[in-house]
């Protein structure tokens, strides 16, 4: 687990010198500035603060901007050494913010006691094929990891490798594959193979699922119960007040076949609206102008009384959801995790699921937000900004709210007689055991209506040289009477449960060894998935990025963009560019 705090010291050494490049008044070179003592460089320090304060909130231009942070991390690194160390010039970057004209400007950075939290996650290896042919896995539709990523790059700060879900990035974005015509199979299955283009001697398998998109004038309707954080730490911009109006953006397009409630918690829960038809829309506008934060935050207490209005203004055959909205700082009540997801638990036998929205920065919990919504059997999605929550709340909406399959699990197993290894890329947190896909006891991810999921595999073949295992000495051939057809790369097999079902179904489908394509004829959408999922693996830092380089990836996204009518593609290459220049 990720605790990051930064020094009020480290912060005022940074912006002074910041400031000093900025006035062109740094004085000597820098080899000279190495050789002054700690002591006197504090004093100079202190002498520029009434400056410090002044330039603060000036915007700079982005070369000067970007000259400063060059300067200001060298100059740290050595003049100020005995302060800190190599390791905080990643935070101390967060100065740079982009400014509404498209300049940079130094800024403080978060909070002083900065206590986001985030699982601390292995990630996947690279497994022998003839010693593990199988990969099992469960679907994951969050897509909190990305926007929250999002978040500090647009700040000039790096994520941490944590922070980073592989998978959350894949499945921010849409792939354009096609959906099954009818709802006893609730998802199509699209599989495609190419060459690896960061390595010659690699190929990548995806296997993507798109689910069915019902008729939304059909709906028994919505019970929607908004649990909301108004704690004293919801008290800033990004928080509370962008929850009010993504709230807003979501109630307006209820009918009176909807409901809507609002719990709040805080030192203590209370009902401030109680179930409203969603056509009254000034009563819970009014309901939702009138929130205010305060005090400590007790969430379990919330949650509690969340789940008996959601029970006792159930909907059957309807949509039947708790939303909680949160920075998930839980300080009060039930703190221990476990606990927690205990409680979610037993609330989801009952036929209602949870929505987790997280918000803000700086105490940020993503690990205890995405633990409540698997637990929950919903999702969970980071909002940092209006778009963001138009995005989930109004574009998605159907897809954020209407479960169509429960419980989605994925099994692959490769033919040792054709690949030599393999590697799951992302879905870290969401490994099976092999026995666990055919219990139906088992837990797993859910798919909403019209959601899309995307599972990329890094395989090597039998005869490739750029294998990162040893052949094994004594591996006795595969015995297997189908491992005998060369021409099958794999066996991909997909458990399911309908809505409210108990027992789960079985799709299979076999990826070919003809399927495979030069990487450059591949689709456009197949293109854009493997940069994405080469952008996460990179500022994730992982070992096997080593032949992957932000310019390529950018230049592929690039060329793949598409018509990007939201522009979601068109960000994440900006993403990819200020991921470059901080690096």
């Amino acid at each position: 687990m990720i605790t990051s705090t930064f020094s009020r010291p480290l912060q005022r050494s940074f912006v002074s010198i910041a400031i000093l490049f900025a006035m062109g008044c740094a004085g000597p070179s820098l080899q000279d500035e190495q050789t002054r003592s700690a002591s006197s460089t504090k004093t100079h320090a202190h002498e520029v603060d009434s400056q410090i304060e002044q330039k603060l909130t000036e915007p700079l231009q982005t070369s000067e901007a970007e000259a400063i942070v060059l300067s200001a991390a060298r100059t740290i690194d050595g003049r100020y050494k005995r302060e800190t160390d190599r390791s905080a010039l990643a935070p101390a970057s967060s100065r740079l913010l982009r400014h509404p004209g498209d300049a940079l400007m130094i800024h403080a950075p978060f909070a002083e006691n900065n206590t986001e939290t985030y699982q601390d996650i292995e990630q996947s290896g690279v497994k022998l094929t003839r010693l593990a042919p199988v990969s099992t896995f469960s679907i994951d539709v969050d897509t909190g990891s990305y926007t929250n990523a999002r978040r500090m790059l647009q700040r000039g700060i790096m994520p941490p490798s944590d922070a980073v879900r592989i998978e959350e990035f894949l499945n921010y974005f849409d792939y354009g594959y096609s959906a099954p015509k009818e709802l006893h199979q609730p998802f199509s299955v699209n599989t495609a193979v190419s060459t690896a283009p960061w390595d010659a001697q690699k190929h990548i398998v995806r296997i993507g699922l798109k689910g069915y998109q019902p008729d939304s004038s059909k709906s028994a309707g919505s019970n929607l119960v908004f649990l909301l954080d108004v704690s004293g730490s919801m008290n800033q911009s990004d928080k509370l007040p962008l929850l009010k109006r993504s709230l807003s953006m979501l109630t307006s397009q209820l009918t009176e076949n909807d409901k809507v409630s609002i719990v709040v918690y805080a030192g203590a829960s209370g009902v401030v609206l109680s179930p409203t038809n969603g056509n009254d829309k000034l009563t819970i506008e009014n309901a939702l102008n009138a929130l205010q934060a305060g005090g400590s935050t007790n969430g379990a207490a919330g949650i509690e009384q969340a789940y008996q209005i959601a029970q006792s203004t159930f909907i059957k055959g309807g949509v039947n959801r708790v939303i909680l909205a949160t920075d998930g700082d839980f300080n009060v009540g039930i703190s221990d995790h476990n606990a927690l997801i205990e409680l979610i638990t037993q609330k989801r036998e009952k036929g209602i699921a949870l929505t987790t929205l997280g918000f803000g920065q700086g105490n940020y919990n993503d690990y205890l937000m995405e633990q409540l919504a698997n637990a929950g059997n919903g999702n969970y999605a980071y909002i940092d900004n209006i778009n963001e929550a138009r995005k989930v709340l109004v574009d998605e909406l159907q897809s954020t709210m209407q479960m169509i399959a429960q419980d989605v699990k994925i099994q692959v197993e490769f033919n040792p007689e054709v690949v030599a290894e393999y590697r799951l890329i992302g879905y870290d947190n969401r490994a099976l055991a092999n026995e666990d896909f055919n219990n139906d006891k088992v837990d797993a991810g859910d798919i909403g209506a019209g959601h899309q999921v995307t599972a990329l595999y890094e395989i090597t073949l039998v005869e490739s040289d750029g294998k990162f295992n040893d052949d094994l000495r004594y591996a006795k051939p595969a015995t297997n009477a189908h491992s005998t057809n060369l021409n099958e790369l794999a066996h991909v097999k997909l458990r399911f449960k309908q809505p409210h079902a108990k027992q789960s179904q079985l799709i299979e489908q076999i990826v070919y060894r003809d399927e495979i394509t030069n990487f450059e004829q591949q689709s456009g959408d197949f293109k854009f998935a493997v940069a994405v999922a080469s952008f996460a693996e990179r500022i994730k830092q992982s070992k096997y990025t080593q032949n992957l380089d932000y310019q390529w990836i950018a230049s592929t996204a690039r060329q793949v963009k598409g018509d990007d009518v939201f522009g979601y593609r068109s960000e994440f290459i900006q993403l990819v560019n200020t991921a470059d220049a901080l690096k």
